[in-house]
């Protein structure tokens, strides 16, 4: 499958898998930010991305950014309608600051097939063998 990215910012390298069998391409910063401890940001990617109907980007963390510095990324549905700039929300968990560069990977974005769904009101739902069993309902 190709999708059309189109580059906001011409300094941006277009996002790519890293290696053979990753499955998510990689999405880099547009510009320098500091996240603070405890801080949400927005950070530009400098790409806009036309999904085929009927797909979506699922924008997920970076494994070393959050295992090594506590980085995680929100917000992240990329609808195959939308034609504006990507944008990646990104929440620092840890007790340091952390610096983004230009050009930096800051997320992941996994192409996704979607199905549309309809919404049906009932009174009641099936039974199954969990029901309504909540956290932790099957052992620690």
């Amino acid at each position: 499958m190709k999708i059309k990215i189109k580059r906001l910012n011409k300094e941006i390298e277009l996002p790519k898998h890293q290696r053979k069998g990753d499955a998510a391409i990689d999405i880099r910063a547009s510009e320098n930010v500091i996240i603070k401890s405890g801080e949400r940001k927005v950070v530009k990617s400098g790409i806009a991305i036309e999904l085929p109907e009927g797909y979506a980007g699922l924008v997920w963390d970076r494994g070393g950014m959050a295992a090594n510095h506590g980085i995680h990324t929100m917000a992240g549905v990329l609808d195959s309608n939308y034609r504006g700039e990507l944008m990646i929300v990104l929440k620092n968990l840890s007790e340091k600051d952390f610096e983004i560069k230009m050009g930096d990977r800051i997320a992941q974005l996994l192409v996704q097939k979607v199905e549309n769904v309809e919404v049906e009101e009932v009174e009641n739902l099936s039974e199954s063998e969990r029901n309504e069993a909540r956290f932790m309902s099957s052992g620690k």
